[in-house]
């Protein structure tokens, strides 16, 4: 079978680390072929270069030019795929023609978010729905993602993310990790996410100072980069600024998250988070803002904690007491991992769309 597989950009987001996982998870699989489109020539995942699938990058340029779906429907004619998947708003919409005009069977992957605040002209409502009727399954990676966007019942799947545990077996030395951030402290706190959108910073830096104010002893870390990156550097006071490490956006973000002691998720809404997934696979206990598919991914008081949204002191209630009971963060975190290896495994999700696949061609 041959699948077109769109994205928006290849850039550093969990929807594209998606993507790319299942994309590796389908190499040992002989009679797929995959076709990959990015309408970005932006590539944090470079690892793609390494995979089994061939790459063609439709740039919009300008942003807004009409061509690109020419451009696409060119390709489809080319290719011949079995099935289109998009993964991306923008994406589904550039693939509606070439699936409508040479009918082609059109899976839309671009339900990755669950929020609560979804209104009548809210315009991620109009621009999702807006792509329903001219789309055959609507995937999503959280139940809590499909219910907020109303995907009737008739057309939804749920396929949680699968996480390739190959990516941890060639981690960076923990001293050597430290020594590039300049850590010393004893205790570490991270949380991993791009600095937009629905990740909730200012209650991360919020808890931060709040511990900072009861021990010396520990030093929180945020991964990731965006526009709003130095506003929030911009909130740490200047006495407590050496305990508070902003890295950037990083490639190895595995060995980074090795030496953290608790893993943080501050969100507004989320599908299933694969930063919550990198730290249950390096057995790390997490705390985490109930949102969406988080409660689809956390164990509550077994792989972690979820706290209130935007709630500084309840958030930073659960770290003392992790950093404080050290056994049994230690048993959270590998009760994490046995979790992320029983429900978010890559074989798993690779399965999950492989029988998807399967089912709407022989339909």
């Amino acid at each position: 079978m041959k699948i077109l597989l769109l994205t928006d950009n290849l850039g550093g987001g969990g929807k594209q680390r998606r993507l790319v996982e299942m994309i590796k998870g389908f190499q040992n699989y002989n009679d797929i072929e995959l076709f990959l489109v990015t309408f970005s020539d932006k590539i944090h995942f470079t690892e793609i270069y390494n995979l089994d699938v061939s790459i063609t990058i439709l740039k919009r340029k300008p942003k807004k030019n009409p061509m690109v779906f020419y451009h696409l429907l060119k390709l489809c004619k080319k290719i011949k795929p079995d099935l289109i998947h998009s993964w991306g708003t923008m994406s589904t919409i550039f693939a509606i023609p070439s699936s409508l005009l040479l009918n082609i069977r059109l899976i839309n992957g671009n339900i990755v978010d669950a929020p609560d605040d979804l209104h009548f002209f809210d315009k991620r409502l109009f621009r999702a729905r807006l792509t329903f009727p001219f789309s055959t399954i609507i995937a999503g990676n959280s139940i809590a993602g499909l219910d907020a966007y109303g995907v009737p019942k008739s057309k939804r799947v749920c396929i949680y993310n699968g996480f390739d545990t190959n990516r941890i077996s060639n981690l960076e030395n923990e001293s050597v990790v430290r020594k590039k951030f300049g850590i010393t402290a004893d205790k570490v706190v991270g949380m991993v996410g791009s600095f937009f959108g629905n990740k909730d910073y200012e209650t991360y830096v919020k808890v931060a100072i709040m511990i900072f104010e009861k021990r010396n002893d520990v030093t929180f870390i945020a991964v990731g980069e965006g526009p709003e990156l130095n506003k929030y550097k911009n909130l740490i006071p200047e006495n407590y600024r050496s305990q508070f490490i902003f890295t950037g956006l990083q490639r190895d973000v595995e060995s980074i998250i090795n030496v953290f002691d608790i893993g943080v998720l501050a969100t507004y809404t989320e599908g299933v988070s694969n930063a919550i997934l990198e730290y249950m696979a390096l057995s790390k206990p997490t705390v985490v803002t109930i949102g969406g598919g988080t409660v689809e991914t956390i164990e509550d008081e077994k792989t972690g904690f979820l706290v209130p949204q935007k709630n500084p002191m309840a958030m930073a209630d659960k770290i003392l007491y992790l950093l404080q009971n050290k056994e049994q963060a230690l048993s959270m975190g590998v009760a994490g991992r046995k979790h992320l290896e029983n429900t978010f495994g890559l074989e798993k999700m690779t399965k999950a769309f492989y029988q998807l696949y399967s089912d709407l061609i022989i339909e």
